[in-house]
């Protein structure tokens, strides 16, 4: 009788040997019990931190200079957002790729005006103090030109390192219009918690839409000074960490290992390693993706197709394999 057959007749005949009960609803309980509390303890020890989210009051509350000089900032046209261009405004140069401008392709799909949706919009949803009251009504009825003039003068005296420097209180007297009043209202919306909603997507029961409020922290030092300190920056692998010490998105290595380089995070303000830096995203994008390109295509490559019979390493790996043949 062949090894075969004898196993198969050998498979139908009733089990002679000894048994014992087992019981499957307990075994699963244990089970569970065990992994659930596992669990917990690993995810106490190990697990993400969970901070407290970033918000507009916060800023307020922590920062109220720095939310102060952003506020007159968006005033004037200097944020970051008023000159970050397409797809939220043409107020900048986009990101680009020698001649090529991807971004300037897309044109505006999602239109911010800071000036009007950070500050003045928001303030006119709110009962103000006459004093801002009045300041919007004077904002209103002036011309951009007359706008900008004012704020502009408001922002440059602001940060003028060799006088206020960012103190609102030594700011020398000029002619600022109703800058500092919108400024100094909005502060007091944004510490009283309301300019957290009054940013958000209107006319959205589920609110998931947090460009307006994201684009203004970005603006301010606030938000940048927290990565920093849960060690989120492109100088610190921040792409593929977790806040704190926490490790997090592994495979996201390959993407900002790249952000490491000095020729990406040069705070040179010309030449080549400027252009590189000011425009690090698009280029370190093409380069993983030439680089993935060339994996997947790797069997089809002539020269590095060859690269595992020169250099064996798979032969090490599984050396038993290749001993029993």
């Amino acid at each position: 009788m062949s090894t075969t057959l004898r196993q198969e007749t050998l498979e139908r005949e009733p089990w002679s040997g000894q048994t014992r009960r087992y019981d499957i609803l307990k075994e699963g309980a244990i089970a569970m019990l065990v992994v659930l509390v596992l669990t917990v303890v690993l995810a106490a020890a190990f697990g993400s931190a969970d901070e407290k989210a970033l918000t507009l009051q916060g800023w307020a509350k922590n920062a109220p200079d720095n939310f102060y000089a952003t506020t007159v900032s968006e005033l004037a046209g200097t944020s970051g957002a008023a000159t970050y261009g397409p797809p939220y405004n043409t107020g900048g140069d986009a990101k680009a790729l020698g001649p090529f401008q991807p971004q300037k392709w897309v044109g505006v799909r999602i239109p911010i005006d800071p000036a009007n949706d950070f500050v003045i919009t928001p303030l006119r949803t709110q009962v103000e103090p006459s004093a801002v009251t009045d300041a919007l009504k004077k904002w209103t009825a002036t011309d951009a030109a007359g706008q900008t003039a004012w704020a502009t003068a408001y922002d440059t005296a602001l940060n003028d390192p060799k006088g206020a420097d960012g103190d609102a209180t030594k700011v020398p007297d000029g002619d600022y219009g109703p800058v500092p009043a919108l400024a100094g209202g909005l502060v007091a919306l944004a510490t009283s918690g309301a300019l957290d909603g009054v940013l958000a997507a209107p006319g959205q029961f589920y609110n998931i839409d947090s460009t307006k409020q994201i684009l203004f922290l970005g603006d301010g030092s606030y938000l940048d000074d927290a990565a920093t300190a849960f060690h989120l920056q492109g100088d610190q692998w921040g792409m593929m960490n977790e806040p704190g010490k926490f490790p997090g998105q592994q495979w996201l290595a390959p993407v900002t290992v790249f952000y490491q380089l000095p020729i990406f995070n040069s705070e040179q303000t010309t030449g080549l390693a400027a252009t590189l830096s000011g425009n690090a995203d698009i280029y370190i994008m093409v380069l993983v993706g030439l680089l993935s390109l060339i994996v997947i295509f790797l069997p089809f490559i002539p020269g590095l197709r060859s690269i595992p019979r020169i250099v064996p390493l798979h032969r090490v790996i599984w050396r038993e394999y290749y001993q029993r043949r």
